[in-house]
């Protein structure tokens, strides 16, 4: 099925690029009409799928963090990706309260709060690659 329109963003690994990348998203998928529930689970899922990038991927390096979002009849599809440094093992990545820093500051919460506020989560990475993040969120249209 073809998509019906999309976008495609890439912009530093910054923390300031976060909020822009939410909602550009969110902005996008608005002609779909979406609820403001919905708008706030989707830009929620993209904060986070972003900050995982920023924080985990090029983990205290730059690099670029790649959105591509289409939508297809009344789906909205958000692609994320950076080339950092990958995941090891996902099945543990994803599990809730699982974190790799060391120093404790972060809550591991980031792929439930994906899954959570989103229909559909898959997770491909490759060490030494990086990381894509596939995010879907049906579009109910209001009556």
């Amino acid at each position: 099925m073809k998509s019906q329109n999309f976008i495609k963003l890439s912009f530093p690994s910054k923390s300031v690029n976060e909020a822009f990348a939410r909602s550009a998203v969110s902005a996008f998928c608005a002609q779909l009409d979406p609820t403001v529930e919905q708008i706030n689970d989707i830009k929620t899922a993209v904060s986070e799928a972003v900050t995982n990038c920023i924080v985990h991927g090029y983990h205290n390096t730059f690099g670029i963090i790649y959105i591509t979002a289409t939508i297809t009849e009344n789906t909205l599809t958000v692609k994320i990706v950076d080339k950092g440094i990958g995941i090891e093992d996902i099945q543990k990545a994803m599990q809730p309260l699982f974190t790799t820093d060391p120093n404790g500051e972060r809550a591991g919460i980031g792929f439930a709060v994906m899954q959570t506020f989103m229909d559909t989560l898959k997770v491909k990475s490759t060490v030494g690659k990086g990381t894509r993040v596939v995010m879907t969120k049906k579009i109910t249209p209001r009556e």
